[in-house]
């Protein structure tokens, strides 16, 4: 990494963790009766440097960034290391090394269908088997308005096609991550007593974090992304990335 992707990796770390720590503070919202994982629109910060400075960039920032923020807030670093860093690591690295590549209008929509299609039956599936009609309702609804707006938005700005398939993918692996993680997490030890304390928790509460974590963050990525980059890209043009083949 080049001195100024170090510096960037820093200062992307430092306003993730002040960022998510402040909202969390003044917003301390939590997934409904599992109250693990919290509400974080933060996560467009690291995404913006994974796009501005590249994937190593916007993933080692967002892991400091959240191991940090964990930190202070339930104070177990092994929670942090194990899902909450590799998670962010894996989500943002994905956005930024997916928003440098070269989707036409037909592969745009084509990846968009087949993500947001395997979410829905996935997780569909899942909510059906638990009888959780209401919530399945909820979760079909979130993600095909997120596909209506990503395709709307690769339809009219295709700049931004490479950024939104990126973001829905990246998103879902991490969250993904975080739901499988923090069950296999609470198998072994006790999760902190900041986020419940409890242990052993049964297997639907992955499908339940998942939801949690792609639907409240999403539509931050999608919709307050692309407008801070074009700002970025803006005041500094050289910060503009060359789209790969």
């Amino acid at each position: 990494m080049e001195t100024r992707d170090i510096v960037a990796t820093g200062i992307c770390g430092a306003l993730y963790a002040v960022v998510g720590y402040l909202i969390y503070v003044f917003l301390p919202i939590t997934a409904p009766g599992i109250g693990v994982v919290r509400f974080w629109p933060s996560v467009v910060i690291p995404a913006v440097f994974a796009v501005l400075y590249g994937p190593m960039v916007g993933g080692l920032g967002a892991g400091i960034g959240i191991f940090v923020s964990d930190t202070l807030i339930h104070n177990d670093p092994v929670l942090s290391l194990t899902v909450g860093v590799t998670s962010n690591f894996v989500g943002f690295y994905l956005i930024g090394l997916i928003s440098r590549k070269n989707f036409d209008w037909t592969k745009t929509l084509a990846i968009s269908s087949v993500i947001i299609g395997l979410l829905s039956v996935g997780v569909g599936y899942a909510l059906y088997i638990y009888s959780s009609i209401n919530a399945l309702i909820l979760f079909v609804s979130l993600v095909i308005a997120t596909y209506l707006v990503t395709v709307v938005i690769g339809f009219k700005w295709a700049e931004w096609r490479s950024y939104g398939i990126g973001s829905l993918l990246g998103l879902g692996v991490g969250s993904a991550i975080i739901g499988i993680g923090v069950w296999v997490y609470s198998q072994i030890f006790v999760l902190p007593a900041a986020v419940g304390g409890e242990a052993n928790l049964p297997l639907w509460t992955t499908v339940i974090w998942f939801i949690w974590t792609f639907a409240t963050e999403i539509p931050f990525l999608i919709t307050l992304g692309p407008p801070i980059l074009k700002a970025c890209y803006k005041a500094f043009p050289s910060l503009a990335p060359q789209a790969d083949k």
